[in-house]
């Protein structure tokens, strides 16, 4: 693969790395309910859930959704399904703890539980898949191109954990009830951004 054809995949990774979209949401409200270790173990759950894409890439797997209204559309509807599902666990909470509380066990999620959410959450979120069969093996393309992907992601991801583990200090006074919900009205209107998703090959 050529220098130029590289830079130009980087460069385009830069947008959909940026964009908030369901998984920035999962790891910024994991951590504003469930603290800054929470939110890394979602990050990391996230990027798991990306490697399968690659995984899933090298198989031919992703090409059949791509290509495949139906599966494509299967596949959405399970990412919807399980960001409605999180926003109403969320919204169930019945916590009138303060944050200035909690202490140790200021979590609603457990380290374990917000890596196996943000894995889902990276697993249902359908990617675009692009690659040139005459710049070599294509199954090694898909591989380099997606860990590089990974990497680029994985930086604003931790950004956005960080971010919302300030975020929480800032607001001590604040019940948990109360950051659950926002936490789930959040992930409700990401459903519903997911849910308008197309089909994107090239």
């Amino acid at each position: 693969m050529q220098t130029s054809t590289l830079l130009l995949f980087l460069l385009a990774c830069v947008p959909l790395i940026l964009a908030p979209g369901p998984s920035v949401a999962y790891i910024l409200t994991t951590t504003l309910s469930s603290g800054r270790a929470a939110g890394v173990s979602g990050v990391a759950g996230v990027e798991a859930g990306y490697v399968i894409h690659i995984v899933a890439a090298v198989a031919g797997v992703s090409a059949i959704i791509a290509a495949s209204a139906e599966a494509f559309t299967v596949v959405k509807l399970a990412g919807v399904g399980y960001l409605v599902w999180l926003g109403i666990k969320a919204w169930r909470s019945r916590d009138e703890t303060q944050l200035r509380h909690m202490g140790a066990r200021g979590a609603t999620v457990t380290v374990g539980q917000a890596f196996r959410r943000g894995f889902l959450v990276g697993v249902l979120n359908p990617k675009t898949q692009f690659v040139r069969p005459d710049a070599g093996a294509v199954w090694l393309q898909m591989t380099v191109l997606g860990l590089l992907f990974v990497m680029m992601a994985t930086i604003p991801d931790l950004a956005w954990a960080l971010t919302g583990s300030a975020v929480r200090r800032l607001l001590p006074g604040v019940r948990m009830k109360t950051m659950e919900r926002i936490s789930g009205t959040v992930l409700f209107g990401l459903a519903g951004y997911a849910l308008t998703a197309k089909r994107a090959v090239t």
